[in-house]
């Protein structure tokens, strides 16, 4: 099948399967007349890079993978469990980053409306669920006076 068709069966762009060729993650066979020509095999390769790009990885990483994106071997594939194990330390790390940034950020608010954290956070939470604003006076947290959390109506 040509570029178009594969590209919808992926459910990602004719954009994205030449960058995974270009980026060494792929071979894909040409026609007589030049167009890449997808097999069976070469969307169930693709997919699997779709899916590792989708989980973080870069094409970089992917590479170090290759054995993994193959039909070939009913085994684990070599480094395989080794970059799944790395890449999921890393995102262990960015989680706790985030988490320590929204505590920060609820801490700053609980000062902020003299309130405690816990109180806080149940605000945060019921706004996120379409209740009414962190303080509950209408658009903004301050009664319409801005604090170092918002940005002014200048855009600055």
């Amino acid at each position: 099948m040509q570029i178009k068709e594969a590209a919808e069966r992926l459910g990602i762009t004719e954009r994205m399967l030449r960058h995974y060729e270009k980026s060494g993650l792929m071979e894909t066979r040409r026609s007589e007349n030049g167009y890449r020509s997808y097999s069976a095999a070469d969307l169930r390769r693709a997919g699997r890079i779709r899916d590792f790009i989708a989980t973080g990885f870069s094409t970089r990483e992917i590479r170090a993978m290759a054995a993994c994106l193959s039909d070939e071997g009913a085994g684990p594939c070599e480094g395989g469990i080794p970059q799944l194990l790395k890449k999921l330390e890393h995102i262990d790390r960015l989680t706790a980053d985030l988490e320590a940034k929204r505590k920060a950020i609820l801490d700053r608010l609980a000062v902020l409306e003299d309130v405690s954290p816990v109180r806080t956070e149940e605000k945060v939470d019921a706004q996120a669920r379409g209740g009414t604003s962190l303080s509950g006076r209408g658009p903004s947290a301050s009664g319409g006076h801005h604090t170092d959390l918002e940005p002014h109506a200048s855009g600055r």
